[in-house]
């Protein structure tokens, strides 16, 4: 994990060329980004939301560096389609929309474009999951422990659970040799990995493994205090699509330069 906090560390410390941006959503997380964009010195000429989305179009979004885009899973993919025909790669941090993966990268590979997806942007989470990753591979031989994931978010939060914890799960999943699939709120059989979901106030984003035996717990934590961790882990991935084609996500920012 050095490797990833050296990349993070010389990535804020070098001038880095300024991008013109393009927002498609300008919620909460999208005024995030604007803000932090601009204090870096960089341009976001073109915002879309509600208000204005009858005017998103190709030609536009062909005059910007990079599109950001976090609306919701209703409408990302078909967001995340336009983009495709500007060739100015797309950052998407939409979550709720994973299970149209397959048809999204068929289309970026046919039409030769950029897609960086994530389900968190936050440097100090994708930490956190290469530490769940390690963790589910080295307990996978210890029997006596099973895992629950807890995560809670703000009541606007929509998709239940988390993509966030539905990425911890599969991670999980994938290297540990008791847990088959994962489950909302419940593990009927043993071989459920149980996720339980909460919305609760304006809490910006908790994520909590769980392992317990009979003998002791082994946990790991990550609480988000605001917004400021993912809208830089946005920009950067804006930074590092630039001139790419292909499919991209935090695995790639943070292991290459």
């Amino acid at each position: 994990m050095l490797h990833v906090l050296r990349y993070v560390f010389l990535f804020l410390q070098k001038t880095l060329q300024t991008m013109k941006l393009a927002l498609i959503g300008y919620g909460k997380m999208g005024k995030e980004v604007e803000a932090l964009a601009l204090s870096q010195g960089h341009e976001v000429p073109l915002i879309f939301d509600a208000n204005n989305i009858a005017s998103l179009n190709a030609d536009c979004l062909r005059k910007v560096d990079a599109i950001i885009e976090f609306t919701s899973p209703q409408s990302a993919p078909a967001n995340i389609a336009l983009c495709f025909e500007t060739g100015v790669p797309v950052i998407c941090g939409s979550t709720g929309w994973h299970d149209k993966l397959p048809e999204i990268s068929e289309l970026c590979r046919a039409k030769n474009a950029c897609l960086f997806y994530a389900s968190n942007f936050s440097i100090g989470m994708n930490i956190f999951m290469e530490i769940n990753r390690q963790l589910a591979t080295i307990i996978s031989d210890f029997p006596a422990y099973s895992a629950h994931i807890d995560e809670t978010h703000h009541i606007h939060k929509l998709d239940k659970p988390s993509g966030t914890a539905i990425s911890i799960a599969n991670d999980i999943i994938a290297r540990h040799n008791r847990y088959v699939k994962w489950k909302l709120n419940s593990g009927d059989d043993i071989s459920d990995l149980p996720v339980f979901s909460f919305r609760e106030g304006e809490i910006t984003g908790d994520h909590h493994v769980v392992w317990q035996s009979d003998i002791d717990d082994i946990s790991i934590r990550h609480s988000a205090k605001n917004r400021k961790g993912f809208a830089l882990g946005a920009i950067m991935a804006a930074q590092y699509c630039i001139g790419k084609k292909g499919i991209f996500g935090m695995h790639d920012l943070l292991t290459k330069r």
